[in-house]
């Protein structure tokens, strides 16, 4: 994977329960991606350039890169 996804998925891709790769703050312009499962959304907008704003459920917050396929 390469940093920074230039089109992360859109929130209404994203709910609770999905699987996904998130990037946090401290790591942006890395590849220190962090696989987890979404808790909560914590974007409103649909739609956000650095990606969707989640918590996963081990409490890791970061945006979403990429859909766990």
């Amino acid at each position: 994977m390469s940093p920074d996804n230039p089109a992360p998925p859109k929130r209404s891709e994203i709910r609770p329960g999905v699987a996904v790769w998130v990037i946090e703050k401290e790591n942006y312009g890395t590849n220190k991606y962090v696989q987890g499962i979404v808790k909560d959304v914590l974007t409103s907008i649909s739609n956000h350039p650095r990606g969707i704003k989640v918590r996963l459920t081990d409490g890791t917050i970061g945006r979403v890169q990429w859909l766990v396929d």
